[in-house]
């Protein structure tokens, strides 16, 4: 059992760059992949990015690729998410997760996660 907390979210212009992190407490961190899902007002919770326990692979959504960069440090507990370039469609609020299984397959998938952090908001003004 793992316990996650998000920080890092705030009001910004477009353009302007935020870095979330995640600190996570109980379990073995290192034996869990990661994700960041993002959840805007009056849409479902969507897939963000994925990383694996090791850190060496990594899957973006095509609507962040290229300008999100997600890395982990396991002998810290933390995942973070640099998010550069932000326009306003990026308003949501962040979420970070750990993986049920050891397996990377469907990573993009809300239910393959069985711990979620409360969530940091994100706006973004044009």
């Amino acid at each position: 059992q793992v316990q996650l907390v998000e920080s890092g979210g705030g009001l910004v212009q477009a353009g302007a760059s935020l870095r979330l992190s995640c600190a996570a407490s109980g379990g073995t961190f290192s034996s869990y992949p990661m994700a960041w899902f993002r959840q805007a007002p009056g849409k479902e919770r969507e897939f963000v990015v994925f990383i694996s326990r090791t850190g060496l692979s990594t899957y973006y959504a095509e609507s962040v690729k290229d300008r999100f960069t997600i890395s982990r440090d396991n002998a810290k507990n933390t995942v973070s998410l640099q998010m550069n370039s932000l326009k306003p469609e990026d308003t949501a609020v962040y979420y970070c997760a750990a993986k049920t299984y050891i397996t990377n397959s469907n990573y993009y998938k809300l239910t393959e996660y069985a711990y979620w952090g409360q969530g940091t908001q994100v706006t973004v003004s044009s």
